[in-house]
């Protein structure tokens, strides 16, 4: 399923995992049709703007407009908002809003409702509310200008007002209990058809006539939930889909066989072993650095990569991604697969007889392949690996809330803000959960936040060269998923989601 660059990115993935709707049946699309029907595997649990995240951001883009919006290549581009200016000392944003834009009840779109919007995300309790943490007041200058104070800069900013964080609903049903939930109301390409409708298992939604912007080449389009990716495959192959998201290289293999097929391939999701416990609370073993960069040798990245994804991907060592100033190519393989290496470093930290790291499973996210894997190259090197198997009722609470355990293997976007990379896996927060730090860390981050070019730049690549030499973390690989259509369909990949948006697909000429 689909994962994202947020700490929402392990809800998104129970949700999609574990809720067992079964398969969507959904109609047939065909060449010339009017409806793009698009296959996922993960859902909103609600359609409120408050609870969206980013897997699941396609649901909330067909009736809700951003603020800004994001291009394919990752770039800004107007949408709610025209204009926008940064102050001097990038506290203060100030946005310039279109006033042609309605409700469906009339409700003008203006500032007044950009700060019920943004006052309401911050406070609503959803997976991303974090993204507006610095975010201390919201102005209305007039009617068609906002300005966002900020606490300090936040160099992602621009990039959450054109995700989550964005999304503008009506505040007329901000008092009406929980109306959003299932009856979303935006300014957006299309309404959810309730009729059609069955939520858990088909949105359906139909063009909105009224829609102030550009016409989108389909007058509706169908999202259809599937709980297995054979059964995507299927569906594709039957003509029941147009369009879907591949990450299980088995069923990559099978789909490229057809020749009816078309596909396009992208680089997002990084596996790996996230370290929480850096501090030595739960593992005191994990507080040693060298029994951290011994858990990095111990692993055989290459024959994973070969074996788990049959060579889909490209092995790293750090979080960075490509498309960041951080990004270092050296530092993909500043970790070799060296078992005496890494016994030698548990000798030197006091484990020469190894230890034990308990770490959860979900079974979606660790295969058996995978888990038999990792556990069989820790064991070569003193470290009994043990898995505690987790289902979607106790995973959330266990891991983020109850912090059982000292790390997670888990798919996280390697999103292109170095911002963004550093907010989720470094500062404290859902991934970094025992607030660990050290003097580098404290040194550079401010340099990253205050996001003035080179500077920024040259801070981020420091930082990433730091967190891989301490060891972090243990990443595998990035990960090549495949979109795939059905022949009648153009799919375009989104920058900063493994799900394209809405906006990227378009009948093929």
């Amino acid at each position: 399923m689909s994962r994202t660059t947020r700490s929402g990115a392990l809800a998104a993935c129970v949700a999609a995992s574990l809720v067992l709707a079964g398969c969507a049946d959904s109609g047939t699309a065909g060449a010339g049709s009017s409806t793009l029907n698009v296959a996922t595997l993960t859902f909103p649990q609600s359609l409120d703007p408050t609870q969206a995240v980013g897997s699941a951001l396609p649901f909330f883009q067909a009736t809700y407009d951003t603020l800004v919006k994001r291009e394919p290549d990752g770039g800004f581009s107007p949408m709610l908002a025209t204009e926008w200016e940064y102050d001097a000392d990038r506290t203060g944003l100030s946005l310039t809003l279109r006033k042609d834009v309605k409700f469906a009840d009339g409700t003008a779109f203006d500032a007044a409702a950009v700060k019920a919007n943004m006052e309401r995300f911050k406070e609503g309790g959803g997976a991303d509310a974090k993204w507006l943490n610095d975010l201390e007041s919201v102005q209305v200058v007039d009617p068609a200008h906002v300005t966002l104070h900020l606490k300090q800069p936040n160099p992602a900013m621009l990039f959450y007002l054109s995700d989550a964080a964005g999304l503008m609903a009506n505040p007329a049903k901000f008092g009406q209990g929980d109306s959003l939930k299932t009856t979303p109301d935006g300014t957006g390409p299309y309404r959810l058809d309730q009729a059609k409708t069955t939520i858990g298992t088909r949105w359906v939604y139909e063009r909105n006539e009224d829609y102030w912007g550009e016409r989108l080449p389909y007058d509706n389009l169908t999202i259809s939930f599937f709980d297995n990716e054979t059964a995507i495959v299927n569906g594709l192959k039957t003509g029941q889909v147009n369009a879907a998201l591949l990450q299980t290289a088995d069923q990559q293999v099978a789909i490229e066989s057809d020749p009816g097929m078309e596909t396009v391939e992208q680089a997002f999701d990084f596996q790996g072993l996230l370290l929480f416990d850096r501090d030595g609370k739960l593992a005191p073993a994990l507080k040693d650095s060298r029994v951290r960069q011994a858990l990095n040798y111990a692993v055989d990245r290459k024959t994973m990569l070969s074996v788990i994804r049959q060579e889909r991907g490209q092995i790293t060592s750090q979080v960075f991604g490509p498309d960041t100033q951080g990004y270092d190519e050296k530092l993909d393989t500043y970790y070799s697969h060296d078992p005496a290496r890494a016994k030698k470093l548990l000798a030197e930290a006091g484990y020469a007889e190894g230890f034990t790291l308990k770490l959860p499973r979900i079974t979606a996210i660790v295969n058996d392949a995978l888990a038999t894997s990792l556990a069989t190259d820790f064991e070569a090197v003193g470290v009994d690996l043990v898995w505690d198997e987790l289902d979607g009722g106790t995973a959330i609470q266990k891991v983020f809330t109850d912090r059982a355990y000292p790390g997670m293997v888990m798919n996280i976007g390697q999103a292109a803000s170095d911002w963004i990379v550093v907010n989720e896996l470094v500062t404290p927060g859902a991934f970094n959960m025992f607030g660990t730090t050290d003097p580098t860390v404290r040194k550079l981050i401010p340099e990253i936040q205050a996001g003035v070019d080179e500077q920024a730049g040259r801070a981020a690549r420091e930082l990433n060269a730091h967190l891989v030499r301490e060891g972090w973390f243990v990443p595998f690989y990035r990960m090549t998923y495949l979109h795939v259509s059905d022949g009648t369909v153009e799919i375009t990949p989104q920058s900063g989601m493994a799900a394209p948006s809405i906006y990227n697909y378009a009948p093929v000429e």
